[in-house]
């Protein structure tokens, strides 16, 4: 069976904790408004959101262990994706985080510094036959020489991927279709440079489009060659930021799959990002297509430098 989308990455159960009365403080009782376990992780929220968006999905990467499984395997049943390609273990609780969320900010816990560093795998292998027939993908650069693996599967192939946070000097970045940085990208890698040298840096390193996510701040956009351009974000209140930067991603999978432009596909994950930061919880209420064309309706400019 075919599919539109390969997505491979991290793919978790996450613990979401919404508060009432403002972030946690030391030393001060909070009220826990809402809690939900749901998929999460870069990948996971990206296939809910494609899923959403009338995309079919193969969606492949971290291990999936005896307390993440059920909750998978019951929140993808009726959706447009594919769990086939994953590897449910037995021996193992899974990958669960937990994020504490007020409004604009969001603080997540886990235990991923203890896994890099315990010397064992806990994810697949990518595959030629999950790649090959898809016509887009989307790859998380966490998993170092696999992530490199499904690039090259899709080069081979013939398959345009979206990566997120991969440094100018990086195969995933030269290779890849789209690369979206965050914020966190910058301040981690970049922190001595202005976000118009790292723009010219990037887009000297890769013939793909390169896009620097700033929060509510504008977002710079460009490709080899091309003048950089700036676009404002959608104006949006915000309820819960877990989730955006992953379904802008889901968004820019959506305008390679489709043939967008730049200007477009900018505009199109922009706008799916922008709902996604409306909703609580994110996969329960992910973005449609209607809502989507109608944030757009409102049409933040674009300019260039």
């Amino acid at each position: 069976m075919s599919h539109d989308v390969y997505l491979f990455g991290q793919i978790l159960g996450t613990h979401s904790f919404l508060l009432k009365d403002g972030f946690l403080k030391p030393d001060e009782y909070s009220e826990i408004k809402d809690h939900y376990f749901l998929p999460g992780g870069e990948t996971g929220t990206a296939a809910t959101v494609l899923s959403s968006l009338g995309v079919s999905v193969l969606m492949d990467g971290t291990w999936i262990g005896t307390d993440v499984a059920p909750m998978l395997r019951s929140f993808y049943e009726n959706e447009s994706v594919d769990l086939s390609a994953l590897r449910f273990v037995e021996d193992d609780p899974g990958v669960m985080d937990y994020v504490v969320i007020a409004g604009l900010v969001r603080s997540p816990m886990g235990r991923f510094q203890q896994l890099f560093s315990s010397g064992r795998r806990w994810w697949n292998v990518p595959r030629a036959e999950d790649v090959r027939g898809c016509r887009a993908a989307g790859i998380d650069p966490f998993f170092g020489d696999d992530s490199q693996k499904a690039a090259s599967l899709c080069i081979e192939f013939g398959v345009p991927y979206v990566t997120i946070d991969s440094r100018h000097d990086s195969f995933l970045h030269k290779h890849a279709a789209v690369n979206v940085i965050s914020h966190e990208c910058l301040s981690q890698h970049y922190a001595d440079m202005s976000p118009e040298e790292v723009m010219t840096l990037m887009i000297d390193s890769g013939d793909g489009l390169t896009i620097l996510t700033q929060g509510g701040d504008e977002m710079l956009y460009g490709r080899h060659g091309g003048s950089v351009h700036r676009m404002k974000p959608f104006d949006v209140e915000v309820r819960s930021t877990l989730g955006a930067g992953d379904t802008y991603k889901a968004g820019c999978v959506y305008g390679v799959l489709h043939g967008m432009s730049d200007e477009e596909l900018v505009r199109f994950a922009a706008a799916c990002s922008a709902i996604a930061i409306t909703r609580y919880p994110l996969p329960l209420f992910p973005p449609k297509m209607e809502e989507v064309e109608d944030e757009m309706g409102t049409v933040p400019f674009s300019s260039k430098w």
